[in-house]
């Protein structure tokens, strides 16, 4: 269970679920106001931060630089808005319904706020479902600390986040602060299209010139000679005969044989463009006024208004 001590660690801290999946970043802290113990811490969610979900912190845990809680980062997303008073305050009924939706058991809570630490039970257990707001991470260690010593044993409702008109009154300060809307611009990875590689089959002609050779037949006739004679006269005087001789030809033989000859693959390269975005942010203005008097128009209660 996180400690008021530690609420200056939790605040502005980014929160984690037991996966180890950010959700967001922790920006207030509400107390319950009889036990004065943290409740709830409210994170902040989506883009720019433009969700804020409540979390029960009585099981959450503060691990380095984090939060982390025991609910997954979509239960968390999903969790039910809630409305918070101009005090700081949760209602009853919004705390029921957090406590439903994250299947905490409502009467065990109001056993809890029933009885303080030392086992006491307190005045007006009525209010066990009121919690305060520990304020920003700025003032996590005075305005938060404050706002708790207020909160223990009491059944009014009191917040632990001081009012910053309230603070500038009870110091006598007479300074306005003015702020302003700053734009903060993100960016988010989406889909824009699809690329594939395709293979398929297709058939060409190719022609290839290849030599060939065949047989044909050429007479050739010798004289009889000295050398060749005993061949002449080795038959019959005077016959008939046959003599056959075997041509040969080459033909061409077509065969073909699959062989890799490339790789072909896909990359994706990012590009960096700049685009300008606009949008609309609110200043406050501080302008002064004086009053002045003439000699003549002070007795009359005339007065000159004058800007700065």
């Amino acid at each position: 269970m996180i400690t008021r001590e530690e609420i200056a660690n939790v605040l502005d801290q980014p929160v984690y679920d037991g996966d180890g999946n950010k959700i967001g970043d922790a920006k207030h802290v509400f107390f319950d106001d009889m036990t004065g113990r943290p409740e709830w811490v409210s994170v902040k969610t989506g883009m720019f931060g433009s969700a804020e979900s409540f979390v029960p912190i009585r099981d959450a845990a503060l691990v380095q630089d984090h939060l982390e809680v025991p609910y997954g980062k979509d239960q968390v997303k999903g969790a039910p808005s809630v409305d918070v008073d101009a005090g700081g305050h949760l209602s009853e009924t919004e705390e029921h319904r957090l406590y439903d939706y994250y299947g905490i058991n409502w009467d065990s809570v109001l056993s809890e706020a029933e009885r303080t630490d030392d086992g006491r039970f307190a005045a007006g257990p009525g209010t066990a479902g009121a919690a305060g707001t520990a304020g920003t991470a700025g003032a996590a260690g005075t305005a938060g600390a404050a706002g708790a010593a207020g909160l223990v044993g009491t059944a009014g409702g009191t917040t632990g986040r001081e009012d910053a008109a309230g603070r500038e009154g009870m110091r006598g300060d007479e300074a306005m602060t003015r702020s302003e809307e700053q734009m903060r611009v993100g960016v988010e990875r989406h889909e824009s299209g699809r690329a594939r590689l395709h293979k398929y089959v297709v058939t060409e002609e190719v022609q290839q010139t290849v030599p060939l050779t065949h047989e044909e037949v050429r007479v050739v006739r010798e004289p009889i000679t000295d050398a060749n004679r005993d061949e002449a006269m080795a038959g019959p005087e005077i016959s008939e005969a046959e003599h056959e001789v075997t041509l040969h030809a080459e033909r061409p033989v077509v065969e073909t044989e699959t062989v890799p000859v490339e790789r072909v693959r896909m990359t994706t390269e990012e590009l960096t463009e700049n685009e300008t975005v606009r949008g609309q942010v609110r200043k406050e203005r501080i302008e002064a006024e004086t009053e002045t008097f003439t000699e003549d128009e002070r007795g009359r209660g005339d007065m000159r208004r004058g800007r700065e």
